[in-house]
């Protein structure tokens, strides 16, 4: 039986380390689990105007987080915090109230900087909101990749042993959380 993991990479850059973060967690992980990168790039802004009557792209969204068993998160920090764009879908996909696609749901956060304190503050916002929003939140190991060239390429590849064996720990603990909660 497949499980079915919902990617929410928190950066839109085209060549984005949290992308290639992502992608090396699903190279490190079992065959059955299947990862779908959620588009966030094409939604509205979160207007409470629209609740009755969500965009398209919104209902897409919505729809697409219910499908999943778990999800992932992996984030930049853009000003110590969550980036406009990532909260935005959170916004849109757990209103209106009543209808929060992420609910119940069994979930992690990670992330990749080039800056020595990774992405730690904006892990622990993320977090704050996904605790609120009901979804379980894997509370360790905790990811803060202090990313350097090379380190990880555009496919996946992790080019250090010290790093494969880290995210594969994670990753372990990652599906065995899935598992038990899903």
């Amino acid at each position: 039986m497949s499980t079915k993991i919902a990617v929410f990479v928190g950066s839109l850059r085209k060549e984005s380390i949290n992308k290639r973060l992502a992608l090396a967690v699903e190279r490190l992980a079992p065959k059955e689990f299947t990862f779908e990168h959620v588009a966030i790039d094409g939604l509205p802004l979160y207007n409470q105007d629209f609740d009755a009557d969500y965009p398209l792209a919104c209902k897409h969204l919505k729809q697409t987080i219910e499908a999943a068993d778990a999800l992932l998160f992996v984030t930049p920090e853009y000003n110590r915090s969550i980036p406009g764009v990532l909260k935005n879908a959170i916004d849109i996909a757990s209103r209106p109230w009543g209808t929060n696609s992420f609910a119940g749901k069994p979930g992690a956060v990670i992330g990749a900087s080039i800056g020595s304190t990774g992405t730690a503050l904006s892990q622990q916002h993320l977090r704050n909101v996904l605790a609120y929003l009901d979804v379980a939140v894997l509370g360790q190991p905790e990811v803060f990749i202090h990313f350097k060239d090379e380190l990880i390429d555009g496919e996946g590849h992790i080019a250090n042993e010290g790093t494969q064996k880290f995210l594969q720990g994670f990753v372990d603990k990652y599906v065995a959380w899935v598992k038990r909660l899903g």
